[in-house]
């Protein structure tokens, strides 16, 4: 009988102290991994709210002057389903006297395909006067979005829009962004539990993306400026001040 240790030659003998340099070596890649999401958890901590079926969440909300809601996709003309409920819980809160302007923030990079429009379509049609609306061109991502808020739109303090396992990354970033940011996250999304898994899986890498623009390189945003008054100008139609 042929003898297998003949076959299979043996693995590399580790010394002790080999053994130990990698297995520090596994923790502390360990730990890097999980900086970048557990930064966003204990940041966002105490700054959010689940928005659920009922109006009782309502109240848990602070008021501020600009509602954030962030891009998520389009297709033939519409909002894709997780970016409606998006819309429809911005639509809410500014019912509700919670926000009085709102800031649509997408992507409008290529020609024929513009979130920004769709998006304010979708809300005039629930009631939303166009005066409250205001389209960011450039929100490329989520820290774009938040840089440009703060630093192209003049925004202070807001609300931002997205969901729920998006929010902590959402809401720590538009913080690390120098806004004073409140979060309310659409938990519907269950509904799609194929897809709802697949997007917390891109989540934990688009963390560490987070972390590395607003923490390591304090990137700019990919489209800066110019200076926008358009806010402003939504904010005295509404009677209220931005940085109120």
């Amino acid at each position: 009988m042929m003898n297998i240790r003949n076959v299979v030659s043996p693995l590399p003998h580790l010394s002790r102290t080999a053994l130990r340099r990698l297995f520090h070596g596994l923790v502390l890649l360990s730990v890097l991994a999980l900086a970048p999401p557990t930064w966003a958890r204990l940041s966002s901590d105490g700054h959010t709210t689940v928005a659920g079926a009922g109006a009782g969440w309502l109240g848990a909300v602070p008021e501020t002057p600009v509602g954030l809601v962030l891009g998520a996709g389009i297709r033939n003309g519409r909002p894709t389903p997780m970016l409606a409920n998006r819309l429809d819980i911005a639509a809410r809160l500014y019912a509700a006297g919670k926000i009085h302007t709102i800031l649509l923030s997408g992507d409008n990079s290529q020609v024929g395909y513009d979130e920004p429009t769709v998006m304010r379509d979708y809300l005039l049609a629930r009631s939303v006067p166009g005066e409250a609306v205001v389209l960011d061109y450039a929100g490329f991502d989520t820290w774009d979005s938040c840089v440009r808020a703060r630093q192209v739109f003049g925004a202070h303090r807001i609300t931002v829009v997205t969901q729920l396992f998006h929010l902590p990354r959402a809401v720590t970033l538009c913080r690390t962004a120098g806004l004073d940011a409140y979060g309310v996250g659409d938990d519907s999304s269950r509904q799609w539990a194929l897809r709802t898994y697949s997007y917390a899986v891109r989540e934990f890498f688009a963390c560490a993306k987070g972390f590395l623009d607003a923490v390591v390189l304090d990137s700019p945003p990919r489209f800066p400026g110019p200076r926008e008054t358009s806010l402003e100008q939504a904010a005295r139609w509404a009677g209220i001040r931005l940085d109120g």
